[in-house]
Order: structure tokens, then C-alpha cells, then sequence
């Protein structure tokens, strides 16, 4: 077979001129007038075409995708065009294709790389379980395996797939689609929202007793109910609100199940009741610490920044209080990199759980320079007569941190104060074990 590759980013002039002897030959070259006499002139039987290159899906459902027949005639702008909407789908980061001549028709070959995918969550569609939706988009639109492109005609298509679905169960609506970051982790999500007006929250129902009668939980609870209707804003209420009412009562393994809806009864009603499963596991006592990396503080000082001790409930809010008071005493003696990792390890038969705290302490940075901007003349010296961290001397975040609540002010004192914000940064430099602090006033 005769032909030659053609780039999807450069397509229309790299890959007519790739294949130009090959499109002579298949597609003949005609003036306009002859191309106006015969369509067929610029026209050959497909005869086949298969894609390769693609882990998730098979050569059929990419074909499938590109609306090429085999048996029909198609001409070079149709494996172009086809070339052309498998970019714009966003589910592959490349394509390229080449085709060539037989004694019964063309071939056609396009080769594929995939594109990141991400997952997709249905953020307040009460008229369905996830599972339902999932079921309809795999079995209407082309390509669509459970995850999705970050961008593209395919997630369009995912939207009025939903759509249809809407209308179907008698609840019209638009469908969006926005990439964002999970909001209880780094991971992106393609997430689908009904734009609907008044699909608000009649109720939430929490399936654990302490979060159904938590005094904090039920205060907050107005936070929800009344409001819009969002998945991702109870799983944000619950790590923010509930979570820490377990973690406060040594429940460290509690788990919370994927938030359902279903609509209030009633025909036509919009108002949706939430079920929110909770598994609170059991609650564990303090077993005590062991540390690794720990130099500059010794572990007889750690101990006393820790508001536990062997035996009390492992309150997790307390214990994540102790490692934010560690680190900022690092921060404190100039160690500005310091990090800690606190990894639980669980004794369920005792119901005791001990960490293992790996340290890294980093440099210790000293002081280095000064650099103001946007001050006037006295400002500027006033500003750094109030500054008490001298060139060389241990580096003290909290120094720097009272500088800016109040500080500054006390510094002004007697001026007008006109500064709407201060930018502030620390300009680290580890081989040196220097840094410098930037001030500019606005």
C-alpha cells in the first residue's frame, strides 16, 4: 500500500503534501470545471479503515466515531474531516493517518494517542442514581468508558446525552460541564451539573447517631438546607463540619459514603431530601509517638508540644493541632523547610493506635537583607526601626509574623495609614541558609 503519515497539528499542508502522489493517483487532479462535471472523479470506495495507538478503546469504537463507512465513496476532505473531529473530541492528544490505493477501493489507517482522561461526577441529579447515568451515556455516546477528556466535542455530547435523559424523565434542563480540582483532593474531576432553579435541599439525613444530634453539626446544618442542591457541597459540609466532630472523639477511621438525593414527594417538587451515610468505625486511645529525623529539637520538646498522652482518647483535632505546634516551632528556631509526616499505625484488637512521625528539618535560615517598596522616605525608616531581626540572626517566623499583624502599625503610629494591602515574601536561598523578606506597600 502507498501513502504517508499526516500530522493532525499541521494537518491541511503537511498532509496533502505527505500524499500528494498518492491522491494523484486516487483522487485525480482536475480543473474546476471538470470537478463541477464529476463528482466522481474525486471519489473512491473505502474499502477499510482501522486505528491504532489507543489503550482505551478498540479500532471499531474509533472508527465508529469518525462516521467514515466502509463500502462508501469518500474523498480526501472525508478522511480529513474524519482525521479532524477525532481531534476535537479531546479524548486523544494526537492523530494521524495515512491511506493508500488497491485495485478495489482506499485504505485508510489513522494512528491515535490518548489523552489524559479524568472522572466525572453528576453533581445534582436527583432524578437518577450515578449508576443510571452512567449506564445511558456508555450506551449512547461514542467513546465515553466511564472517564472523560478535559476538554472537547465529547464532553458536549456527554451534556446532551444528560439532557435527553432530563426531558425523558419530565425535569427539562441545560447540562454544564467544568473541569475543577476534587475538592477533597489534588486530583481534576469533569463535573456535571443540571442548571435547574429551585432544586434546593428539603432535608439531610445523616445515618450515624452522633452527627444527627451534634449540637455544632445541627447548627451548621442551615448551611445546606434551603440552599441549592450539591452533592460536592455536603461532601464539603462533612469534611469541614462532621468530620471533625468524629475526629474529636477518637472515631479516626470514620467514613463517609457518597451522599444520595432523592426528590420530596410530591409532583413536580424540586425540593430534594439527602441521605448521608456515615460508618464511624471504633474510637482509639493514644498509644504515644515514635520519631525519626528529629535533630535540632530534641524529642523530650516535641513531647511537651503534643496535647496527649499514652492512654488518653486519640482525639484527632488535638493531635492535629500538636503537629501545626511542632512545625511552627521549627519554624521558630529558622528551619523554615521542615515537614512531618505522621503516620498512624492501628492496633484494632487493643483499640490503640501509635505514630510514627518521619521529620525532615531542612536548612537553618539566618537573616538576610531588607527590601522595601512603595514607602515614602519616613515610612521607610520608620519601617525598619521597627524591624528587630538583624542581618545573620536566626531567621524567626513568628518574629515575622507579629512584624506584620502588628508591627507595622505601631511603626505608623502618629502617620496617616493609607495602605490598602502589603504584599509580603520570603525569598529563600537554602545553600546559602539566607533569606531575604520583602515588603511592598500598596
Amino acid at each position: 500500500m502507498n501513502g504517508g503519515w499526516g500530522d493532525r497539528r499541521h494537518t491541511v499542508a503537511a498532509v496533502c503534501a505527505a500524499i500528494a502522489v498518492v491522491s494523484a493517483a486516487l483522487f485525480p487532479v482536475t480543473t474546476p470545471a471538470q470537478a463541477r462535471q464529476s463528482a466522481a472523479a474525486n471519489s473512491a470506495r473505502l474499502e477499510s479503515v482501522q486505528v491504532s495507538g489507543s489503550s482505551r478503546f478498540s479500532s471499531a469504537q474509533i472508527v465508529a466515531a469518525t462516521s467514515l463507512h466502509v463500502g462508501s465513496d469518500v474523498t480526501r476532505e472525508d478522511l480529513q474531516k474524519a482525521a479532524d473531529t477525532l481531534a476535537e473530541l479531546g479524548a486523544f492528544a494526537s492523530v494521524n493517518y495515512r491511506f493508500g490505493s488497491t485495485d478495489t477501493g482506499v485504505r485508510a489507517e489513522y494512528q491515535v494517542t490518548d489523552a489524559p482522561a479524568v472522572p466525572v461526577w453528576f453533581d445534582n441529579f436527583p432524578w437518577f442514581t450515578d449508576d443510571e447515568i452512567l449506564t445511558a451515556l456508555k450506551s449512547t455516546v461514542p467513546l465515553f468508558d466511564g472517564k472523560s477528556p478535559e476538554h472537547g466535542t465529547l464532553l458536549d455530547a456527554l451534556a446532551d446525552a444528560i439532557e435527553n435523559l432530563l426531558v425523558r424523565r419530565g425535569a427539562p434542563a441545560q447540562v454544564s460541564h467544568e473541569l475543577m480540582a476534587a475538592p477533597l483532593g489534588n486530583e481534576r474531576i469533569q463535573v456535571f451539573r443540571a442548571e435547574v432553579a429551585g432544586l434546593n435541599v428539603a432535608s439531610v439525613e445523616f445515618s450515624d447517631p452522633l452527627a444527627q444530634n451534634d449540637r455544632v453539626v445541627q447548627q451548621l446544618l442551615p448551611d445546606l438546607v434551603g440552599k441549592p442542591y450539591s452533592r460536592i457541597a455536603v461532601e464539603v459540609f462533612e469534611f469541614e463540619h462532621v468530620q471533625p466532630t468524629y475526629l474529636a472523639r477518637a472515631f479516626l477511621r470514620v467514613r463517609f459514603g457518597s451522599p444520595t438525593a432523592k426528590l420530596a414527594d410530591g409532583a413536580g417538587n424540586t425540593r430534594v431530601n439527602v441521605s448521608a451515610p456515615i460508618d464511624p468505625g471504633p474510637t482509639f486511645a493514644f498509644n504515644g509517638v515514635t520519631w525519626n529525623g528529629n535533630k535540632a529539637i530534641t524529642t523530650g520538646e516535641l513531647l511537651v508540644l503534643l496535647p496527649l498522652r499514652p492512654g488518653d482518647p486519640a482525639d484527632g483535632m488535638k493531635m492535629e493541632a500538636g503537629w501545626h505546634a511542632i512545625r511552627d516551632a521549627y519554624a521558630h528556631r529558622g528551619f523554615l523547610d521542615a515537614e512531618l509526616t505522621a503516620t498512624p499505625q492501628f492496633d484494632d484488637d487493643a483499640k490503640r493506635v501509635t505514630y510514627v512521625v518521619a521529620i525532615t528539618e531542612g536548612p537553618q535560615y539566618r537573616m538576610g537583607k531588607l527590601v522595601l517598596t512603595g514607602l515614602s522616605t519616613e515610612g521607610e525608616r520608620r519601617i525598619r526601626g521597627a524591624w528587630k531581626l538583624a542581618p545573620g540572626a536566626v531567621f524567626d517566623s513568628s518574629a515575622f509574623d507579629d512584624f506584620l499583624d502588628t508591627g507595622i502599625r505601631q511603626a505608623f503610629m502618629g502617620l496617616p495609614f493609607h495602605y490598602e494591602k502589603i504584599g509580603r515574601f520570603l525569598q529563600k536561598d537554602p545553600q546559602a541558609g539566607s533569606v531575604d523578606v520583602l515588603l511592598d506597600f500598596q
